[in-house]
């Protein structure tokens, strides 16, 4: 039975032909030489590109074979998806192809008349100065793990850390002397960030008080460990941000980015530049760094509407 005739059976998909594994693998080894990305973003191209290749496999194609109709009638299939689901396909496909043709192994790109779908930006959610004053006073800090949870808060709110940045940080990565920190951000690109007189009280006070406690007689280089001396995982923390919030009384859920896009929207609302957002974030675009000029647009429209007298 052929692959096309195996579909809608039941039996399982195919695997990639070994052409296609190839090409697959060339493509991610140059771009991890080329841009170091993470292996997360190098895992999730490996999977779009290896689930078009099984679809190629059924209809008797392969990655290297396909025309502008193949990729339309795949894409076609993923249209009950959100269109940024979709969109990151065909970002994907892209690159591949773009890839293949630099290389000299096609003179044509299946997907450059491919539009891709609108989308509409969405405003990432915030907290306002109060709610974050309250979430920050949330821990009770005079226990050594609630006095370091104080202290990553404080430092995720003065510097605009993804949470993966800040529970990463090691002793060496911290200048109190310079209140500034020594990030190693994606793409293993490394900025400065300073973190000002607030962070660095609370940062000295834990230091001296409950980091060693909660690390008793082990040895750690993490600036922030558990009990177990090891650094603090993504989640852990983000669970840690959810109780503290409830705690808060904010009825909205936190996500992992909730300080670090309060970070970032409080500075413009108070006048920051946006050249100097974008670098105490790490985005190498700015048009990234742009999405918070709309939430602090937004945020001026609603304080002239409460209080302008014909707002």
């Amino acid at each position: 039975m052929t692959a096309a005739k195996a579909e809608g059976t039941g039996i399982p998909p195919a695997d990639p032909g070994e052409a296609d594994l190839t090409a697959i693998a060339g493509f991610l080894d140059a771009l991890w030489m080329e841009r170091g990305l993470s292996d997360n973003t190098l895992s999730a191209y490996r999977t779009d590109l290896s689930k078009f290749a099984v679809w190629l496999r059924r209809h008797g194609e392969s990655l290297l074979s396909a025309r502008r109709h193949h990729v339309l009638d795949y894409l076609a299939g993923f249209s009950a998806a959100p269109p940024r689901s979709t969109a990151r396909r065909l970002s994907t496909l892209r690159r591949f192809y773009q890839y293949q043709i630099r290389e000299h192994r096609l003179q044509a790109d299946p997907s450059a008349r491919v539009e891709s779908p609108r989308l509409g930006r969405p405003l990432p959610a915030s907290l306002t100065e109060r709610e974050v004053e309250a979430l920050l006073e949330a821990p009770a800090v005079e226990e050594a793990l609630g006095l370091r949870d104080r202290a990553m808060l404080e430092v995720l709110y003065a510097t605009g850390l993804r949470v993966s940045e800040l529970v990463s940080l090691t002793l060496d990565q911290v200048s109190l002397q310079q209140e500034v920190l020594r990030v190693t951000g994606k793409g293993s690109k490394q900025r400065l960030v300073p973190f000002g007189e607030q962070a660095a009280d609370w940062l000295v006070r834990y230091l001296d008080e409950a980091r060693p406690a909660i690390l008793g007689q082990q040895v750690s280089d993490a600036l922030f460990p558990t009990r177990r001396g090891r650094a603090m995982t993504r989640q852990a923390f983000w669970h840690l941000i959810k109780r503290y919030a409830l705690q808060a009384g904010i009825r909205r859920e936190p996500s992992p980015h909730t300080l670090r896009h309060a970070f970032a929207t409080h500075l413009l609302n108070h006048g920051a530049d946006l050249r100097v957002v974008q670098m105490l974030l790490g985005h190498s675009d700015i048009s990234t760094t742009q999405i918070y000029t709309h939430v602090a647009r937004e945020r001026l429209r609603e304080l002239h509407a409460r209080h302008h007298p014909r707002g």
